[in-house]
């Protein structure tokens, strides 16, 4: 079975956003095995220090192929996402997606995944975008299966 690792720095606090998050865990558990992992967020004086202590914690959980969601991205339509996806579970058994925190992530970040995908220009909470790249890998999963969900 599919691994997916969501690599997040920080946590989530309110109430809505865990339920969101959890909702689409259980929805995914019947095509991949999800593992969300929450690294701290580092309250440096520095940015360049924030991002480089938070860059060693989100290269450390590295894994298979990994996808940085970063505004500089490829963007996809969902149909190519679901693609892309698919392509990507025939050659490896993990995939790993990465949510960058406040500042953003480092350039040894950048420079080590495999590939940057972008949601488009405007920049999201990063509550809101860990519930939309859930929501991103269900709805690949059910495009692939040819379920009417995405329409």
């Amino acid at each position: 079975m599919l691994t997916i690792n969501l690599v997040c720095v920080g946590n989530l606090k309110e109430q809505y956003w865990i339920d969101a998050c959890k909702e689409y865990q259980k929805r995914l558990s019947r095509f991949c095995k999800l593992n969300i992992i929450e690294i701290a967020e580092k309250n440096q004086f520095e940015k360049a220090l924030t991002l480089n202590k938070e860059g060693q914690d989100i290269i450390s959980h590295l894994a298979g192929y990994s996808i940085l969601l970063a505004i500089e991205g490829k963007q996809f339509t969902s149909e190519e996402f679901a693609s892309k996806l698919q392509d990507k579970t025939q050659s490896v058994s993990t995939i790993t997606f990465v949510i960058g925190g406040s500042y953003g992530v480092s350039d040894s970040v950048k420079s080590v995944v495999n590939e940057k995908i972008s949601f488009g220009k405007p920049t999201y909470p990063h509550n809101l975008a860990r519930v939309m790249i859930l929501e991103q890998i269900y709805r690949a999963f059910m495009i692939n299966s040819g379920s009417s969900y995405h329409k």
